[in-house]
């Protein structure tokens, strides 16, 4: 009995050595923010690690073939820095805009459905913030609400993971960092076109949708079965989704650009008006005399 026991216990034993052996070590994709690059390590059979082969590359032979003339290369690179510099240094509008805000730019994969279908979803998301056009397309009765749903989550997670939008109140002490505001309808004090109108400011760093549009794909072949055995091919449109992505700081800076140029135009110096621009203020009623 003690042998027949002993027996199984080697048998599992080789059987546990043989599955460690053919188990590979998972890890994170090259392209990803939230681990390092892993070294991957050789081993003979004897279990020594081997040298990396790229420690053995010469730098002088790699630069006869990289960098043939370096003298050329140093001053194309010392025009390339000269031509970025105008204006004595100082950022024009646009460089300055790029700098200081983030916008993301996702494009999905091409939806079994027609562009007269999906336009209006595309409308519908619009201008509204990420979360809640997500919660719009969970409760959507259309067909491809679903798939441009799941891609609105998927164009978050790299908004979030590559260009590190939507942090902001990821430091507050109130933040439940493991709520999904799209998953429960939000309260009438976080909605954010709730708040534009009662006058609070939201978050700067909200993601909410700039744009979006439709893409014409390519069409398919399916067979149609008619009488007297014939059959016609039919031609299914597929259509794909592309959104782009800003933070909520960008909004605010195009609606007070918006009310300035406005101001500007009524009080231009060409215009000649009676009275002051300026609000009315003790409105009554009825007269006061």
């Amino acid at each position: 009995m003690k042998a027949a026991q002993r027996r199984a216990q080697e048998k599992l034993s080789e059987q546990r050595k043989e599955y460690e052996a053919t188990v590979k070590q998972g890890g994170l994709a090259p392209s990803s923010a939230f681990g390092g690059e892993l070294k991957r390590k050789t081993f003979h059979p004897a279990g020594l690690v081997t040298e990396d082969a790229f420690e053995k590359r010469n730098p002088t032979n790699m630069d006869q073939a990289l960098n043939p003339r370096p003298e050329a290369r140093l001053r194309w690179q010392r025009k390339m820095v000269i031509r970025e510099i105008k204006h004595r240094g100082r950022l024009n509008k646009t460089v300055r805009i790029a700098r200081t805000e983030r916008e993301h730019t996702s494009r999905s994969h091409f939806f079994k459905t027609s562009m007269k279908k999906l336009a209006p979803l595309a409308r519908q998301i619009a201008g509204k913030s990420i979360d809640e056009a997500i919660l719009q397309m969970r409760f959507s009765n259309k067909k491809v609400s679903q798939d441009v749903r799941q891609h609105l989550i998927q164009a978050r997670n790299e908004a979030i993971v590559i260009k590190g939008m939507g942090l902001g109140r990821a430091g507050s002490e109130n933040s439940d960092l493991h709520a999904d505001p799209s998953e429960t309808p939000p309260l009438p004090h976080q909605t954010p076109l709730k708040t534009y109108k009662k006058g609070e400011a939201p978050d700067p760093t909200d993601i909410y949708i700039a744009q979006a549009w439709t893409n014409r794909g390519p069409y398919g072949q399916e067979p149609d079965y008619r009488a007297r055995g014939r059959m016609y091919v039919m031609r299914p449109p597929h259509t794909g989704l592309t959104v782009l992505l800003k933070e909520e700081k960008t909004r605010t800076r195009e609606k007070a650009e918006k009310q300035a140029k406005a101001l500007k135009k009524r009080t231009g110096k060409s215009m000649w008006v009676h009275l002051p621009d300026r609000p009315v203020t003790t409105q009554r009623q009825h007269v006061l005399w």
